[in-house]
């Protein structure tokens, strides 16, 4: 396949994904909006372009008078110029003000789409966990930048150029006659005594004039495409690495790491400003030529003209009339050169957002051959293997039965899958296989908890609202979770994943869990933080009050002492790679009588 075709199939491509991107806006639920307002500004560039045509009738007239000294049609011109003037003010305003609208509109429900695909069916949480624990390095970085940032440059930049572009065609078509008409014919003289007539020349040196330059400003701006995508990734992955130092404050200043954070700052900034060097590089190159494209282009139809004028052919009106409208057919046919780093940044902007719809579609769907449904009055699993990212299998085929009273401790080395079997009856583990039934009344508590910042009653209640809890029930959720002096601070706004400590995050967790008072409880190293009178404390009030509301808890934990809470134990085991995994689950003796 050669270059030109390659070329060609990478330009369809690129528009057919961004019309992909465009699309759904305008066949959504605010379509007849949307329309309305792109319609709106398509007449309005179309009546801007009218005028301009008045415009440029204008200046044969009023010039014309200038020249022949007539006074009464000078001041009458300058009459119908304010007019003129006054439309065409009156007209761009309202281009402006509803071209942004339709921007603010198409980015607001761009931002609640991709949020909705974003957060549905736990895609935020595969995205994440594919980029960092199988490394595929095609899957998008930092969703917050495409949602906040892409978005926002892919609409106002959608919006800018296509209108820009339609402006540029219809102008181009508006003023391509009128220069026609008005640049004449040239006669060149041929060697050997002929001649070669060149009817519109002016249309011609215009179209010449155009074509090179903008060939010339693609060879230049053509690296700007991947600099400006490159530049978006470094400057996220410097902004998310400072968020994480802010979130992990306490830990690097135990450690003293804050010269290595410094360190690995300075580098992901380095590479931030080394490539944004390259393109302000690539940039002032541009800009060297489209400067000279532009400069040159005032004074190049009038020496294109000026033989005419000269030799009696034109009059002066006729003269500036030409060169409005050879400035309107440049400008027309210039677009190119004159929009090329914009278009470099759509394109990028483009190619990120394309990358990130891609990969929400393949995160949001189930995984494949598991599937979770809803259950009565059991946890059941049937046929549940586990992989790895990498394909390796971790669990081999396992059928599990949690009965209304069971308490269950689940224990195995490190490294066993005791987190990953844990994501799976929570249906979020993307690599599992078989069946898992779940009581609808079922709570998970991770071993490091989310606490939104805010009000501590929305910590605690999370993630239903505050206000159905009384006072009292929250209050009474922190006494059984050991956390009494946190009772008075409900209104208090912190930001409590890093204002409390590990033990109290986890006990707060567990506040939840006792204020929702759920009949089952699955928990994955929910006390590893607590000392082993409060772990005890806390483990009998749970296991009271999911007795009480007639179900079950299931633990993950490595402590041993956790066993005297549990009557039932299963055990995960090493066993030999007969059948492809690494690990088995088996029921072992009761940890205790």
């Amino acid at each position: 396949m050669n270059d030109a075709s390659t070329r060609s199939q990478s330009l369809l491509s690129t528009l057919r994904r961004i019309g992909a991107l465009t699309s759904p806006y305008f066949k959504s639920d605010q379509k007849w909006r949307a329309r309305g307002l792109l319609l709106a500004i398509v007449l309005l560039n179309l009546g801007a372009v009218f005028m301009l045509v008045q415009i440029n009738e204008w200046y044969r007239v009023f010039y014309d008078a200038l020249q022949n000294k007539d006074q009464a049609v000078f001041w009458q011109q300058i009459v119908r110029f304010c007019w003129l003037a006054l439309i065409y003010i009156v007209i761009a305003v309202y281009k402006f003000y509803l071209t942004q609208m339709l921007q603010l509109r198409w980015r607001v429900w761009m931002t609640e789409h991709y949020l909705q695909r974003w957060l549905q069916h736990k895609a935020f949480y595969r995205l994440e966990l594919a980029r960092y624990t199988s490394g595929h390095e095609g899957l998008p970085d930092n969703p917050d930048q495409r949602i906040q940032e892409d978005l926002n440059l892919f609409t106002t930049y959608t919006v800018t150029l296509s209108m820009g572009i339609l402006n540029a065609l219809v102008t181009l078509v508006s003023f391509v006659g009128i220069l026609w008409t008005l640049s004449g014919s040239l006669t060149v003289p041929l060697p050997g005594g002929g001649s070669w007539e060149i009817a519109g020349y002016m249309v011609w040196a215009a179209v010449v004039y155009c074509v090179v330059g903008s060939a010339i400003a693609h060879w230049i701006g053509k690296p700007q495409v991947g600099l400006n995508f490159q530049q978006q990734m470094l400057e996220a992955n410097f902004r998310h690495h400072l968020i994480r130092v802010r979130e992990y404050s306490e830990a690097i200043a135990l450690d003293n790491g804050e010269h290595v954070e410094r360190r690995q700052l300075d580098l992901r900034f380095t590479d931030v400003m080394n490539n944004y060097l390259r393109l302000i590089r690539n940039q002032k190159n541009l800009t060297w030529f489209s400067t000279f494209f532009a400069q040159a282009a005032i004074i190049f139809p009038l020496v294109v003209a000026a033989p005419r004028f000269f030799s009696g052919a034109i009059q002066l009106g006729q003269l500036m009339q030409i060169n409005s409208a050879f400035g309107r057919v440049q400008d027309s046919l210039s677009w190119f050169v004159d929009n090329y780093m914009t278009l470099a940044t759509w394109k990028a902007t483009s190619d990120r957002l394309a990358g990130f719809e891609d990969s929400l579609t393949v995160q949001s769907r189930e995984a494949e051959g598991f599937e979770r449904t809803p259950a009565s009055s059991a946890i059941d699993a049937s046929a549940v293997s586990i992989g790895l990212p990498n394909g390796r299998a971790l669990l081999a085929p396992t059928t599990l039965h949690v009965a209304p009273g069971d308490t269950v401790l689940v224990h195995g080395p490190s490294g066993s899958g005791k987190s990953s079997l844990f994501r799976t009856l929570a249906g979020i583990w993307p690599h599992a296989r078989g069946k898992v039934a779940l009581p609808a009344d079922t709570m998970f508590i991770p071993q490091q908890p989310y606490f939104p910042d805010g009000r501590l009653r929305d910590a605690l209640a999370y993630p239903e609202p505050a206000d159905g809890y009384d006072d009292a029930a929250l209050r009474e959720a922190l006494q059984q979770a050991l956390l009494p002096q946190l009772a008075d601070q409900l209104d208090r706004k912190d930001a409590w994943s890093q204002k409390l400590s590990g033990g109290e995050r986890q006990r707060l967790a567990i506040a939840r869990v006792l204020l929702k008072k759920p009949a089952w409880v699955l928990a994955d190293e929910a006390t590893s933080a607590l000392d082993e009178p409060a772990e005890a404390t806390v483990y009998q009030r749970l296991i009271d009050m999911v007795k009480r509301a007639g179900g079950g808890i299931v633990s993950i934990a490595h402590r041993s002492t956790l066993g005297e809470h549990h009557g039932r134990r299963w055990k995960l085991q090493p066993q030999d790679q007969a059948d492809g995994a690494a690990f088995r689950l088996q029921e072992a003796q009761p940890a205790a009588s």
